[in-house]
């Protein structure tokens, strides 16, 4: 069994609620009859009923089996309305702008998440990224004990010896640009909850990447690994993480030995953090195109509650995944 399937398998158990804000928008519509035939996850449309069933029929969708809810007529409009004027009212916002602002199926999908009518959301095949972390954030808001929100790879490179018999996950390449020392310890916590959760992972070995290994180079940069790698090491004690690394100390068993001597992840990292998002989306994609890899992703971490972002370009199929994600996380 793939791990495509038995991530799909893991979600048939679950029976979660689903929320897809995109209401009307084509491959979003095409995907809920593989969603309801598999039983993923019980699907929510957001809009206008009469455009989200003129859509689907326009697009020779079926969307029986999905619930379908309107946020102008919806009896939680004025309980979400009174709950985000009292969460931004110390922002400016007046009951006017935060009856506005729900009317938005995006920020009304994270309130459904926030006042747990629904366990999850995907969206992001018309919106882009921001649109669609941006309520998230003000509403759902980060985890405990996280600052940032990193975007996460699960990468299935075929006939590799490294990592886990080819599994890995690769973070972040999405979302912070930057990011700071503290922030990438965090990605390596959340990363190897992934690892566990998604890819059934049973000992998620994280290596915090860089040009340089255990001193070999000296730059800022490779100081906020160094840091980052310190951060981690103190605030998830139970996290098996070290680095700085090289990327072959950090998969090659016998550079990694040769390397960083007494390291207990070096040559065996499954989970690899990139000191920026430049490199990690660049590394990716290398991994994808050159190594005819499988990536599957990103997966959103560190919101308090599941939200996964889409590509533009996205599938009907990346469309049913990342539903059966956000359900098995959630």
């Amino acid at each position: 069994m793939s791990l495509l399937e038995q991530i799909k398998a893991k979600a048939a158990q679950k029976g979660k609620t689903i929320v897809l804000p995109e209401g009307t928008e084509k491959r979003t519509l095409l995907a809920i009859k593989d969603i309801i035939a598999n039983k993923l996850a019980h699907p929510i449309l957001l809009g206008n009923e009469s455009a989200i069933r003129a859509a689907a029929r326009d697009a020779g969708a079926d969307i029986s089996g999905a619930e379908i809810i309107d946020p102008a007529n919806s009896v939680l409009l004025d309980d979400f309305v009174q709950a985000f004027y009292e969460m931004r009212k110390s922002k400016g916002v007046d009951l006017d702008k935060a009856k506005a602002t729900m009317l938005d199926p995006l920020f009304f999908a994270s309130m459904m998440i926030k006042m747990d009518k629904a366990d999850g959301e995907v969206a992001g095949a018309e919106n882009t990224t921001g649109n669609v972390l941006r309520p998230a954030l003000q509403i759902i808001k980060t985890a405990p004990g996280i600052s940032a929100v990193s975007g996460a790879f699960i990468m299935i490179v075929p006939n590799c010896e490294f990592g886990d018999n080819g599994l890995f996950v690769f973070a972040d390449c999405a979302v912070t640009i930057s990011p700071t020392a503290q922030q990438l310890a965090e990605f390596a916590k959340a990363s190897a909850e992934t690892a566990m959760s998604l890819c059934g992972m049973k000992d998620p070995k994280v290596g915090m990447l860089s040009f340089s290994t255990k001193g070999s180079a000296s730059d800022p940069i490779v100081d906020k690994v160094i840091e980052a790698t310190n951060i981690a090491k103190e605030r998830f004690p139970e996290l098996k993480v070290d680095g700085e690394f090289q990327l072959d100390a950090a998969l090659v068993p016998s550079v990694g030995s040769s390397k960083a001597p007494g390291s207990l992840v070096a040559g065996q990292c499954n989970v690899l953090i990139f000191p920026d998002c430049n490199a990690g989306n660049i590394g990716y994609k290398l991994v994808q195109r050159l190594a005819k890899a499988e990536a599957i992703g990103p997966i959103l971490q560190g919101i308090a509650k599941p939200v996964n972002d889409l590509s533009r370009g996205c599938s009907v199929e990346d469309i049913v995944n990342v539903v059966a994600m956000t359900a098995v996380r959630a």
